[in-house]
Protein backbone atom coordinates (compact mmCIF):
# COMPACT_ATOMS: atom_id res chain seq x y z
CA UNK A 1 0.00 0.00 0.00
CA UNK A 2 1.15 3.82 -1.23
CA UNK A 3 1.84 5.86 1.66
CA UNK A 4 0.44 9.42 2.31
CA UNK A 5 3.64 11.09 1.32
CA UNK A 6 3.85 8.60 -1.78
CA UNK A 7 0.29 9.84 -2.35
CA UNK A 8 0.77 13.11 -1.87
CA UNK A 9 3.55 12.77 -4.32
CA UNK A 10 1.89 11.72 -6.73
CA UNK A 11 -0.14 14.24 -6.69
CA UNK A 12 2.32 16.97 -6.89
CA UNK A 13 3.57 15.31 -10.29
CA UNK A 14 0.39 15.99 -11.74
CA UNK A 15 0.48 19.38 -10.49
CA UNK A 16 3.89 20.37 -12.06
CA UNK A 17 3.56 19.17 -15.25
CA UNK A 18 0.24 20.67 -15.53
CA UNK A 19 1.29 23.91 -14.72
CA UNK A 20 4.50 23.53 -17.56
CA UNK A 21 2.00 22.16 -20.31
CA UNK A 22 -0.12 25.58 -19.58
CA UNK A 23 2.95 27.94 -19.59
CA UNK A 24 3.58 26.12 -23.29
CA UNK A 25 7.50 24.88 -22.06
CA UNK A 26 8.86 21.49 -21.71
CA UNK A 27 10.42 21.45 -18.17
CA UNK A 28 13.77 20.41 -17.55
CA UNK A 29 14.47 17.47 -15.26
CA UNK A 30 16.72 19.73 -13.08
CA UNK A 31 13.95 22.19 -12.68
CA UNK A 32 11.34 19.93 -12.08
CA UNK A 33 13.98 18.19 -8.94
CA UNK A 34 14.02 21.99 -7.96
CA UNK A 35 10.91 22.30 -7.62
CA UNK A 36 9.93 19.46 -5.86
CA UNK A 37 13.02 19.63 -3.54
CA UNK A 38 11.58 21.22 -0.63
CA UNK A 39 8.53 20.02 -1.31
CA UNK A 40 9.28 16.71 -0.68
CA UNK A 41 11.36 18.02 2.25
CA UNK A 42 8.43 19.44 3.87
CA UNK A 43 6.96 15.98 4.07
CA UNK A 44 9.42 14.27 5.01
CA UNK A 45 9.95 16.33 7.87
CA UNK A 46 5.84 16.54 8.66
CA UNK A 47 3.71 13.65 7.44
CA UNK A 48 0.58 15.23 8.32
CA UNK A 49 1.27 18.12 5.53
CA UNK A 50 1.36 15.56 2.40
CA UNK A 51 -2.36 14.33 3.34
CA UNK A 52 -4.31 16.46 0.52
CA UNK A 53 -7.98 16.10 0.50
CA UNK A 54 -9.21 16.82 -3.26
CA UNK A 55 -12.96 17.58 -3.91
CA UNK A 56 -15.34 17.34 -6.56
CA UNK A 57 -19.05 18.62 -6.04
CA UNK A 58 -21.92 18.35 -8.78
CA UNK A 59 -25.81 19.62 -8.98
CA UNK A 60 -28.33 18.19 -9.89
CA UNK A 61 -29.81 19.39 -13.06
CA UNK A 62 -33.63 19.00 -15.50
CA UNK A 63 -33.56 15.37 -17.43
CA UNK A 64 -31.66 13.23 -15.32
CA UNK A 65 -28.16 15.47 -15.26
CA UNK A 66 -25.35 16.17 -12.55
CA UNK A 67 -23.36 20.00 -13.40
CA UNK A 68 -19.73 19.36 -12.43
CA UNK A 69 -17.71 22.39 -11.92
CA UNK A 70 -13.90 20.85 -13.31
CA UNK A 71 -12.78 24.32 -12.14
CA UNK A 72 -12.59 24.95 -16.09
CA UNK A 73 -16.06 24.42 -17.25
CA UNK A 74 -19.28 23.40 -15.87
CA UNK A 75 -20.08 19.88 -17.14
CA UNK A 76 -23.41 18.40 -17.41
CA UNK A 77 -23.37 14.69 -16.97
CA UNK A 78 -26.40 12.19 -17.80
CA UNK A 79 -27.54 8.96 -18.43
CA UNK A 80 -25.42 7.28 -21.08
CA UNK A 81 -27.48 6.03 -23.87
CA UNK A 82 -27.15 2.23 -23.35
CA UNK A 83 -29.40 3.21 -19.85
CA UNK A 84 -31.62 5.14 -21.69
CA UNK A 85 -29.89 8.82 -22.17
CA UNK A 86 -29.97 10.75 -25.63
CA UNK A 87 -26.05 10.88 -25.58
CA UNK A 88 -26.58 14.76 -25.03
CA UNK A 89 -24.64 14.74 -21.71
CA UNK A 90 -21.71 14.00 -20.53
CA UNK A 91 -20.85 10.28 -19.28
CA UNK A 92 -19.82 9.39 -15.40
CA UNK A 93 -18.69 6.64 -16.60
CA UNK A 94 -16.40 8.27 -19.83
CA UNK A 95 -15.49 11.19 -17.27
CA UNK A 96 -13.67 8.59 -15.38
CA UNK A 97 -12.27 7.08 -18.34
CA UNK A 98 -11.09 10.87 -18.82
CA UNK A 99 -9.99 11.57 -15.73
CA UNK A 100 -7.61 8.16 -15.65
CA UNK A 101 -5.87 8.99 -19.20
CA UNK A 102 -5.67 12.88 -18.25
CA UNK A 103 -3.55 11.60 -14.78
CA UNK A 104 -1.84 8.58 -16.48
CA UNK A 105 -1.19 11.28 -19.12
CA UNK A 106 0.25 13.59 -16.99
CA UNK A 107 1.58 11.31 -14.58
CA UNK A 108 3.93 10.05 -17.32
CA UNK A 109 5.04 13.27 -18.28
CA UNK A 110 6.08 14.35 -15.06
CA UNK A 111 7.91 10.58 -14.60
CA UNK A 112 9.47 11.07 -17.85
CA UNK A 113 11.17 14.38 -17.08
CA UNK A 114 12.17 13.51 -13.55
CA UNK A 115 14.12 10.75 -15.18
CA UNK A 116 15.36 12.47 -18.56
CA UNK A 117 13.59 10.20 -21.02
CA UNK A 118 12.54 12.08 -23.95
CA UNK A 119 8.93 11.40 -24.96
CA UNK A 120 8.57 13.77 -28.09
CA UNK A 121 4.45 13.05 -27.99
CA UNK A 122 1.90 10.39 -27.63
CA UNK A 123 -1.42 9.40 -26.70
CA UNK A 124 -2.83 7.94 -23.81
CA UNK A 125 -6.48 5.83 -24.37
CA UNK A 126 -8.62 3.94 -21.82
CA UNK A 127 -11.30 1.45 -22.56
CA UNK A 128 -13.45 0.09 -20.47
CA UNK A 129 -15.97 -3.14 -19.92
CA UNK A 130 -19.53 -2.43 -18.68
CA UNK A 131 -22.67 -4.72 -18.39
CA UNK A 132 -25.53 -2.15 -18.49
CA UNK A 133 -27.85 -4.91 -17.12
CA UNK A 134 -26.28 -4.16 -13.74
CA UNK A 135 -26.99 -0.43 -13.33
CA UNK A 136 -30.26 -1.06 -14.71
CA UNK A 137 -31.03 -4.00 -12.38
CA UNK A 138 -32.30 -6.20 -15.29
CA UNK A 139 -29.97 -8.90 -13.66
CA UNK A 140 -28.66 -8.66 -10.19
CA UNK A 141 -26.02 -11.42 -10.85
CA UNK A 142 -24.82 -8.89 -13.02
CA UNK A 143 -21.94 -6.33 -11.01
CA UNK A 144 -22.92 -2.65 -11.03
CA UNK A 145 -19.71 -0.78 -12.36
CA UNK A 146 -16.89 -1.41 -14.93
CA UNK A 147 -15.79 -5.19 -14.82
CA UNK A 148 -12.24 -4.56 -16.52
CA UNK A 149 -10.68 -1.45 -17.67
CA UNK A 150 -7.25 -1.20 -20.00
CA UNK A 151 -4.71 1.58 -20.30
CA UNK A 152 -2.55 2.35 -22.92
CA UNK A 153 0.25 4.28 -24.60
CA UNK A 154 1.29 5.18 -27.80
CA UNK A 155 5.06 7.28 -27.31
CA UNK A 156 7.01 8.71 -29.59
CA UNK A 157 10.28 8.01 -28.28
CA UNK A 158 13.39 6.29 -28.65
CA UNK A 159 14.02 5.41 -25.09
CA UNK A 160 15.27 2.03 -24.86
CA UNK A 161 12.91 -1.03 -23.11
CA UNK A 162 14.35 -0.80 -20.11
CA UNK A 163 13.91 3.24 -19.56
CA UNK A 164 10.11 1.84 -21.09
CA UNK A 165 9.69 -0.32 -18.45
CA UNK A 166 10.73 2.04 -16.04
CA UNK A 167 8.57 4.42 -17.38
CA UNK A 168 5.54 2.63 -16.97
CA UNK A 169 6.31 1.13 -13.56
CA UNK A 170 6.75 4.73 -12.34
CA UNK A 171 4.15 5.96 -13.97
CA UNK A 172 1.74 3.31 -12.52
CA UNK A 173 3.17 3.94 -8.87
CA UNK A 174 2.70 7.79 -9.44
CA UNK A 175 -0.79 8.08 -11.25
CA UNK A 176 -3.14 9.06 -8.43
CA UNK A 177 -6.36 7.89 -10.59
CA UNK A 178 -4.82 4.29 -11.42
CA UNK A 179 -3.79 3.77 -8.26
CA UNK A 180 -7.27 4.49 -6.30
CA UNK A 181 -9.11 2.31 -9.20
CA UNK A 182 -6.72 -0.32 -8.18
CA UNK A 183 -6.88 -0.59 -4.42
CA UNK A 184 -10.21 0.43 -4.16
CA UNK A 185 -10.08 2.69 -0.98
CA UNK A 186 -12.91 3.07 1.63
CA UNK A 187 -15.50 4.94 0.75
CA UNK A 188 -18.48 6.10 2.58
CA UNK A 189 -21.84 7.87 2.11
CA UNK A 190 -23.71 10.32 3.78
CA UNK A 191 -26.89 12.39 2.99
CA UNK A 192 -28.80 15.44 4.07
CA UNK A 193 -32.21 16.49 3.50
CA UNK A 194 -33.56 19.79 3.55
CA UNK A 195 -36.14 22.02 1.70
CA UNK A 196 -35.02 24.32 -1.08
Amino acid sequence: MRSDAESAEGVFFDSVASRSRRRGITMKTEELRALQAPVKERYKADPDAALVTLRAEGRLGEDVTCKVDTGKALVAAGLHPASGGDGLSACSGDMLLEALVACAGVTLAAVATATGIVVRSGTVHAEGDLDFRGTLGVDKSVPVGFQRIRLHFDLDTDASEEQLSTLMRLTERYCVVYQTLCRSPEVTVSHRAHAM
